[in-house]
C-alpha cells in the first residue's frame, strides 16, 4: 500500500497555511485557519485509512478488500465538530464587529499584568504579605 503523495502534500499545505492564519490577530483569519487545519486533518485521516475498497462491513464486491469504516466515522465526527466551532467563532466575530467595528484582538491587560508579576517573581513566594501586596495592587488599579 502506497499513500497518495499528492493528497499528503495538499494536506500538509492546508495544515501549514491553517497554522499561519490561526496565529493572526484577526478573528476571521483565525477562523479560516481553523477551517483549513480541520480539512487538512480530515484529508490526512482518509489518506492514512488506506486505499479505497468495497462497501464497509459488507464487502460484497469483486476486489475482496473491505474499506475501514472507523476513519470515515472519525472524519464525519470531525466535520460536525468543525461546523459547531465555526458557528461559535462566527458569532464571536459578529459580536466583535458590532462592538468595535473591527475584528482584531487586542492585548489583554490582565494577562500582561500577570506576566509582569511572574517576571518579577512575585508569585513564587508564599508569605502572608502576598495577600496584602495583591490587595494593594488591586486597589491601585481600581483607583487609576
Amino acid at each position: 500500500m502506497t499513500p497518495n503523495l499528492t493528497l499528503i502534500l495538499v494536506a500538509a499545505t492546508m495544515l501549514g497555511t491553517g497554522v499561519y492564519l490561526l496565529l493572526a490577530r484577526s478573528i476571521v483569519r483565525a477562523l479560516v485557519g481553523f477551517l483549513l487545519m480541520s480539512n487538512g486533518i480530515n484529508v490526512l485521516y482518509l489518506v492514512a485509512s488506506g486505499p479505497a475498497g468495497e462497501v464497509p462491513i459488507l464487502g460484497e464486491g469483486d476486489g475482496g478488500a473491505i474499506s475501514d469504516p472507523i476513519p470515515q466515522a472519525l472524519v464525519l465526527t470531525a466535520i460536525v465538530i468543525t461546523l459547531a466551532l465555526t458557528a461559535f467563532v462566527l458569532s464571536l466575530a459578529h459580536r466583535a464587529w458590532q462592538l468595535g467595528r473591527d475584528d482584531l484582538l487586542e492585548d489583554d491587560e490582565e494577562s500582561a499584568r500577570i506576566h509582569r508579576r511572574a517576571e518579577e517573581n512575585d508569585m513564587a513566594s508564599d508569605s502572608e504579605d502576598d495577600a496584602d501586596l495583591i490587595a494593594a495592587e488591586f486597589a491601585e488599579e481600581d483607583d487609576g
